[in-house]
């Protein structure tokens, strides 16, 4: 797959990805389903490990759940409410494993997990002060949830008053009347009731649920206690937030201590001593799945030892500890009546199966993605075979996947139903929208317009990219308004939009005037564009749509250069492999050559150029932050070299980033410490050479206050 079919594909996936969010976690009325939404995630994560420039800001990947809706009240989090990272396969359990026995710098030894049924329903977080249930709050963004505890207090499995009434010494403290205790679980709603609420829905006039799980959300998330009271939830009790002390060591302890408090814990939580355990346990646990009475959709894995977990840590988003084992997602079969060639922002030529819509995992399907013209011919990105060397022709009865994707796959083809008539698809050497030639360069998986800027599609694609979430995202201008401003000749490049209300604000062609506008939206979308003309450097770079720089890639360049001036003066001199400004974003942790060469190439080409600096002159280009200065090492450039004792690698950089330094991979004139291990070799040489401050590992723990 090549960068812009990752462009394209991200794109959509993000804006499916937030429409399914607000369905899913405000409205209670899902529009695909829990396979589908999870393999969408796991194919944007896939994504963006091949393609990291790539990754946006707000990537559904670093998103948890969806903001709080207004009709509750909002509690912060003590500590924040993670989603988990997902595996599909055996294989990939195999390698959470190998990935923390990485981290720790573990052998062959044992290393137990905890093996627990995942529960389709609604998280929620308990806050108990003195042993008194005084905060229930759903998970919602991560952050910040809703106050649903008069809704909890209605739920039998959830105790008001801890049960302190044992002699186990870590419940001392839980006793206190200054205790804080945050039981974390999940509210689900089971088959049976779930039959007797649709019931009561009918009978109502109202809408049924869809499943138990939207069924639970939508009970617990009542304005009226009496519903949830009615409703019968259920609540299984499996994690924790803040505490004032500790009161287990392994995380089967503390399931078998939230039993003693009077919680309930599932039966089928198990401890497993290997991978193959573990395995044996999710096959286990999906035999019995349709007979459990409850929804589950995978079986959670997690370290047991809590040690071990305040080891591994957490990524931005999920932890190092623990990984959710999904269950298979859903093929179906229909007919491809065409395939439409869609052209992006960077000239790709993208191929799209137009379907006989079909029903996959829960949803309608009538489009598919095909790639680029050797995935229709049956080859893969490296030449080899795939399909077993099927072509895809119109007409074909072919297999749709969704499992990896929101954009779903034509993954196979039945030659057994494929017409005599039938023709190979002929790829277009040619733009079906500007008319100009559409080549392929040597190693490039795909074909591009040469229209450049007088291909219509490839402007508008620009200007999408420019107005998207990532970059300027200004309210009420869509990709439907790019469109139709583009089409009627008001916005031709991204200046144009900050001298819209200039133009079409007054006088004869007001947009108040335009089909869909009035007085209110005009004024709103003049005002959001003027809130956007101040605007952080790393979002304007972002905006430019130059090829390969993604959002990560932006944010480096931000840091580096701080200023839009530094920025533009830099690669405006820079000459691609002479050195000086070259060497000097080469030296940007993350930047190679190739996106270093496209930077300069966009900067420097006069039709480009001129456009930036139009748009700029509309702009207060806001300098990029500085990292926070709270930590010793904060704002400084760290190299990690030689052999760790103490910790592994992976541990250190974690560590060194989650205090605002920066971990490269080599020593420049740019690095601010070197940390140095035995066999340090010419790292350390090269560090003595520049004078630059070289520690050992004793040292590095000493001044970042873990010794």
């Amino acid at each position: 797959m090549s960068r812009e079919e990752a462009f394209l594909e991200l794109a959509e996936l993000a804006k499916t990805a937030a429409r399914a969010n607000l369905a899913y976690y405000n409205d209670d009325d899902p529009v695909i389903s829990d396979a589908t939404y999870d393999h969408m995630k796991r194919r944007i994560l896939a994504l963006e490990l091949q393609f990291p420039n790539l990754k946006s800001e707000d990537s559904p990947t670093d998103q948890i759940g969806a903001p709080v809706n207004s009709g509750f009240g909002k509690i912060k989090h003590a500590a924040r409410m993670l989603s988990l990272g997902n595996a599909f396969e055996d294989e990939e359990v195999w390698e959470f494993d190998a990935s923390v026995r990485k981290f720790l710098g573990l052998g062959s030894e044992e290393l137990a997990y905890s093996v627990e049924p995942k529960i389709d329903g609604l998280s929620l977080s308990l806050r108990y002060e003195g042993g008194v249930l005084k905060q229930a709050a759903t998970r919602g963004d991560g952050a910040v949830g809703e106050d649903v505890t008069k809704n909890a207090l209605e739920i039998p499995s959830i105790p008001h008053l801890l049960n302190v009434g044992h002699d186990a010494p870590w419940l001392e403290w839980i006793r206190s009347s200054q205790s804080i205790f945050e039981v974390r679980g999940e509210v689900y709603m089971s088959h049976l009731d779930l039959e007797s609420t649709n019931l009561e829905q009918s009978a109502k006039g109202l809408k049924p649920y869809k499943n138990p799980r939207n069924a639970a959300a939508g009970s617990l998330r009542q304005l009226n206690p009496a519903v949830t009271r009615r409703r019968k939830l259920s609540f299984f009790a499996y994690a924790w937030g803040e505490t004032s002390s500790a009161f287990a060591q392994t995380q089967m302890d503390a399931i078998n201590n939230f039993e003693l408090l009077d919680f309930s814990t599932n039966p089928l939580t198990k401890l497993c001593k290997s991978v193959e355990a573990m395995i044996a346990q999710y096959r286990k646990i999906e035999t019995q799945r349709a007979t459990l009475g409850y929804d589950i959709d995978g079986v959670v894995y997690k370290v047991n030892d809590l040690d071990l977990q305040r080891r591994l840590g957490f990524r931005s988003t999920t932890p190092r500890w623990a990984i959710a084992h999904k269950f298979p997602a859903e093929l179906a079969w229909t007919t491809l009546d065409a395939i439409d060639i869609q052209v992006g922002r960077t000239g790709a030529l993208s191929p799209v199966a137009r379907l006989k819509p079909v029903t996959v995992g829960g949803v309608v399907v009538s489009n598919a993605t095909l790639h680029n013209e050797d995935y229709i011919a049956g080859r893969g990105n490296k030449g080899e075979t795939i399909r077993g060397g099927k072509d895809i022709r119109t007409g074909d009865w072919v297999q749709v996947y969704r499992a990896g994707d929101v954009i779903p796959k034509v993954a196979d083809v039945d030659l057994s139903k494929r017409a005599a008539t039938a023709q190979p698809y002929e790829f277009p050497h040619i733009c079906p929208d500007c008319g100009s030639e559409a080549i392929r360069e040597e190693g490039d998986a795909v074909r591009r317009c040469t229209g450049g800027l007088i291909c219509p599609a490839q402007a508008v694609e620009k200007l999408k990219h420019f107005v998207s979430r990532g970059a300027f995202d200004i309210d009420g201008l869509g990709a439907k308004q790019v469109e139709q401003f583009y089409k009627d000749g008001w916005v031709r490049e991204p200046a144009d939009i900050f001298t819209l209300c200039t133009r079409f604000g007054s006088g004869l062609q007001q947009l108040k005037n335009r089909d869909g506008w009035g007085d209110i939206s005009a004024a709103s979308l003049f005002d959001a564009i003027d809130d956007k003309r101040k605007i952080p450097l790393h979002r304007l770079i972002f905006g430019l749509g130059i090829r390969h720089v993604g959002e990560q890639v932006s944010k480096l360049l931000a840091t580096h250069f701080s200023t839009w001036a530094a920025f533009e003066s830099a690669l405006t001199r820079a000459e691609i492999g002479a050195g000086g400004e070259w060497d000097d974003l080469l030296n940007i942790d993350g930047v190679g050559a190739v996106l270093a060469q496209s930077a300069i190439t966009t900067l420097q080409q006069d039709g480009e150029r001129a456009s930036i600096d139009r748009l700029v002159a509309q702009l207060d280009v806001q300098p990029a932050e500085k990292p926070a200065s709270d930590s010793p090492v904060a704002g400084k450039t760290v190299v990690f070299t030689g052999s760790l004792e103490k910790m592994t690698r992976a541990e250190a950089k974690a560590r060194a980033e989650s205090l605002g330094a920066k971990v490269a991979g080599s020593v420049s004139a740019k690095t601010d410490l070197l940390v140095a291990g035995p066999g340090a070799g010419s790292k350390e040489n090269k560090a003595a050479d520049l004078g630059i401050e070289t520690i050992d590992e004793d040292g590095w723990l000493s001044l970042i206050g873990d010794a």
